[in-house]
C-alpha cells in the first residue's frame, strides 16, 4: 500500500491543535519519538475536533461544514455535522477523507493497524451529548466515559503497540478519571450548554439543586458534593497509577504525565475558592503541581516496578 501523505492542516485545524496547550495532561511532548508525537498529534486533532463538533466550538467561517460537505444552511445542526463527520472518517479506512485532519489521521491509523472502533466511540459520545442532558447514576456517567474519554487511551495504547487486557483495563480507569476531573473543573461552563454531568442521586443525597448550581459560588453543600466526586476520581486514578510502571522508557513519562495532569487538576478543584468552589472559577492545574505529581508518579513507578 503506497503511504498517504501527510494532509496540511488549513487555518480551522490548525487553530483545533493549538488548543493541545489547553488540556491538563501534555499531548505530545518533546521527548517522544517523532514518530510517536506525530500519531499522536493526529489522533488529538480528531478527539478535539469531534468533541467542538459536539460542543459548538468549531471555528468560525464554516470551514469544517464546508469540508465535510454540510450545506451552509445546516453548519450549525451538530447532528448533522458529526453524521458527515462520521462519513468521512469511514473513508480513512477505505478511501480518501476529505477533512484536512481526517486526511492527517489516516498515515496514523494504517501505520498503527487501528480500527474504527475508539473512533467511532468518541462521536457515539458526542451524538449522546446532544440528546442527553443528564446523568441520574454514577454508573451512567461511567458509561458514557467509556464512549467519550476511554477511547482516548485504548488509542495511545494502539499507537506505542503496548495494548494488554490489563492495561487497557487500567487505561480506562485513568481515562474515566481525568473525564470526571474536567466535568468537576467545567460545572458552570457545562450548565451554560444545559448539560449536568453530576450524577442526580448525588445531588440529591448533598442535597444540591440546578438553581445552586447557577449561583456564582458554591454553598456548603455543593462543596461537599465536589469534593465527593473528586475523591472518587481520585482512587480511579491511584487504580491506574500501576500502568505507568507496566510500560518504560518515554512512554512510562508520558503515561505518567497523563494521570499527574488528573491529579494536578483535582488540587486544583480543591483549591479552588477556599476549597471546591469551581463555580466561582473554573480551576487549571500549575504546571509546579503538573511536575510535582509526575515525580511522585514516577518515583511510585520505580519502587514498585
Amino acid at each position: 500500500m503506497t503511504p498517504t501523505r501527510q494532509a496540511r492542516p488549513d487555518a480551522s485545524s490548525r487553530a483545533t491543535l493549538d488548543k493541545a496547550a489547553d488540556e491538563n495532561f501534555p499531548v505530545a511532548p518533546f521527548f517522544l519519538p517523532r514518530a510517536w508525537r506525530d500519531d499522536l498529534m493526529a489522533v488529538y486533532g480528531y478527539a478535539r475536533l469531534v468533541d467542538d463538533i459536539g460542543d459548538g466550538d468549531l471555528a468560525p467561517g464554516g470551514a469544517d461544514a464546508r469540508h465535510l460537505g454540510v450545506a451552509p444552511e445546516r453548519a450549525e445542526d451538530r447532528l448533522a455535522l458529526l453524521d458527515a463527520f462520521e462519513a468521512d472518517l469511514l473513508r480513512v479506512f477505505d478511501g480518501t477523507p476529505r477533512h484536512p485532519l481526517l486526511r492527517a489521521l489516516q498515515p496514523t491509523v494504517r501505520r498503527r493497524a487501528l480500527g474504527p472502533e475508539p473512533f467511532l466511540g468518541l462521536i457515539g459520545a458526542n451524538r449522546q451529548d446532544q440528546l442527553v442532558r443528564r446523568y441520574e447514576t454514577y454508573d451512567d456517567l461511567v458509561a458514557y466515559c467509556e464512549l467519550s474519554a476511554n477511547p482516548v487511551g485504548r488509542l495511545v495504547l494502539g499507537i506505542t503497540g503496548t495494548a494488554t487486557p490489563e492495561r487497557v483495563r487500567r487505561s480506562d480507569a485513568v481515562c474515566t478519571a481525568l473525564q470526571i476531573v474536567e466535568h468537576l473543573q467545567d460545572v458552570a461552563e457545562d450548565l451554560g450548554r444545559d448539560r449536568i454531568y453530576l450524577p442526580a442521586e448525588d445531588m440529591k443525597r448533598f442535597h444540591v439543586t440546578e438553581d445552586d448550581l447557577a449561583r456564582p459560588t458554591a454553598n456548603a453543600s455543593v462543596r461537599a458534593l465536589i469534593a465527593f466526586e473528586a475523591a472518587r476520581a481520585r482512587a480511579l486514578l491511584d487504580d491506574g497509577i500501576p500502568l505507568v510502571g507496566s510500560v518504560h522508557g518515554r512512554l512510562r513519562l508520558l503515561l505518567a504525565g497523563f494521570t499527574a495532569g488528573g491529579l494536578a487538576a483535582l488540587d486544583a478543584v480543591a483549591a479552588a475558592g477556599g476549597g471546591f468552589d469551581v463555580l466561582a472559577e473554573s480551576p487549571r492545574p500549575a504546571r509546579r503541581s503538573l511536575m510535582r505529581e509526575a515525580g511522585s508518579i514516577l518515583l511510585r513507578a520505580r519502587r514498585e516496578g
